[in-house]
């Protein structure tokens, strides 16, 4: 194999930035490419189309190679993993009382999450690398991974019900898979930021490691894994049989999620014009 051939390939979106190995089984996705002061690395919608893009493109005849292992690894170019859903659109939404747009927003939330657990096609294995803080819909999409790696003094929270919600994107149905319901629920309940030895002392974090280490971690995973192909893309399909998480259950529970916005009152949502604010002021401090 020349040089230039064992060179990743790469691929152009304005919001991600994507690295997949020549060989097209490892394919690296880091949101918040376009990180910058004041751009809040939360599932801002122009991100999200990004990311379904980019799975498409994977995930299409062309481009799949049946019966071989591939890897998907989320990543992010920005200090934080992601801080979760946009809650300044949320805001904006719950106050225009449209509940269509809200569901709309969360079925593309579901559809992402719901092809990570997955593995797209069955074919993959989805890694989740923590580097940066893992909040709200940011901890739900590393939970629908079959893998959390995570680097020490990572904080993790479902923080929702600060301002009345609950995250309605998967938490509970992926945290069951991971801990008890009864520790799930605590964790939703609590609405505190557990660090990344916490959250690994609990099960929730596959793969703990010191700061900087994160991506040997999961190159070293993705090798020990691809020697043994067949053993993974079968428990794939055992998870998927054993214990599912179904579509459907995903999007029940977002309706359930948007009737709940929608009944918020202005004290939650000047709550979550302070988190919008926190969050501005957090971007700023990361790029200054």
């Amino acid at each position: 194999m020349s040089m230039i051939d064992s060179l990743p390939l790469r691929r152009l979106y304005s919001t991600i930035r994507v690295d997949s190995s020549a060989d097209h089984d490892v394919h690296w996705l880091y949101m918040h490419a376009d990180a910058a002061p004041g751009v809040r690395p939360c599932f801002r919608r122009p991100m999200m189309v990004d990311m379904h893009q980019f799975l498409d493109s994977i995930s299409r005849e062309d481009q799949r190679r049946p019966g071989r292992l591939q890897h998907l690894v989320l990543a992010s170019d920005a200090g934080a993993f992601n801080l979760g859903g946009d809650l300044e659109v949320f805001s904006e939404l719950i106050r225009q009382q449209d509940g269509a747009a809200l569901l709309r927003y969360a079925r593309s939330c579901i559809d992402g999450v719901y092809r990570f657990h997955q593995g797209l096609n069955g074919d993959f294995r989805t890694i989740a690398l923590l580097q940066g803080d893992a909040l709200g819909g940011g901890l739900e999409m590393a939970l629908s991974c079959h893998t959390i790696v995570a680097e020490e003094g990572v904080g993790m929270g479902l923080p929702e019900v600060l301002f009345g919600l609950f995250p309605g994107m998967g938490a509970y149905n992926f945290l069951c898979r991971r801990v008890s319901p009864q520790l799930a629920e605590r964790i939703i309940l609590d609405g505190r930021v557990y660090s990344s030895e916490e959250m690994h002392a609990m099960g929730v974090v596959d793969v703990l490691v010191p700061r900087g280490q994160g991506e040997q971690a999961v190159r070293d995973l993705i090798r020990q894994q691809q020697r043994i192909p067949h053993s993974c893309l079968a428990m794939n399909a055992v998870r998927r049989l054993s214990n599912p998480v179904t579509y459907q259950e995903l999007l029940d529970i977002t309706q359930v999620w948007v009737d709940t916005a929608l009944a918020l009152g202005d004290k939650s949502l000047r709550t979550m014009d302070r988190l919008v604010r926190a969050q501005t002021r957090r971007s700023a401090m990361d790029h200054a």
